[in-house]
């Protein structure tokens, strides 16, 4: 086992003990496909192999069960354009089986592969996607009404930003790229909340 993989699955077990959600979302910002990679929490921790979800589940952590089970169930799309694999997700994409709701589907967090492409700075992907299935731009997070600029700014994703608002741009909406958070926020208002006056630049 190689020293990085060993270190990720440390931080792994540890997580997993003590049920620290913000410190598992940390590894999957770091590695998306982490629990792909590490099925098994080696035996030098506790002498029995166990998963992260075992270990969740004994030690009763509902939330971080939750957010293992949400990544879990990501489908190859979601995973494929998170990691920023263009021709897997091209694959997918032109799959006999896919259908123009495949682009759309969501994961338990309400994400879509576009929203998790835009969060990570896939550009290339971004635009596969835009171009496959244009309409998949307009979908909006459930929870929060947030559209997928939102996202961008959220993740300082600038390069990402300035393909979807160019994209919206060329038909002419406007408005969609004015549009509002539940909360009555614009992405200028995100941008300004946090201090990325290249995004008030760009627009």
């Amino acid at each position: 086992m190689s020293k990085k993989r060993r270190v990720m699955e440390r931080k792994l077990y540890e997580a997993s003990l003590t049920g620290n959600v913000q410190a598992f979302e940390a590894l999957l910002e770091e590695d998306n496909l982490i629990l792909h990679k590490i099925t098994f929490i080696s035996s030098f921790f506790d002498n029995e192999n166990q998963t992260p979800l075992h270990i969740a589940a004994l030690r009763g952590h509902s939330d971080f069960t939750k957010a293992l089970l949400n990544s879990l169930l990501n489908s190859p799309l979601h995973l494929a354009s998170s990691e920023g694999h263009f021709d897997i997700v091209r694959q997918l994409l032109e799959a006999p089986t896919a259908d123009d709701g495949v682009p759309k589907a969501r994961n338990d967090d309400g994400r879509t592969p576009l929203h998790l492409a835009a969060m990570k700075g896939r550009v290339e992907v971004i635009k596969l996607l835009i171009r496959t299935r244009p309409e998949s731009i307009y979908e909006k997070l459930e929870r929060r009404g947030e559209t997928v600029l939102h996202l961008c700014v959220k993740h300082n994703r600038l390069e990402a930003l300035k393909t979807l608002v160019d994209e919206l741009l060329t038909k002419n909406n406007v408005e969609f790229v004015n549009s509002e958070d539940e909360d009555g926020n614009t992405i200028l208002h995100l941008a300004a909340a946090l201090k990325q006056t290249h995004v008030s630049v760009l627009l």
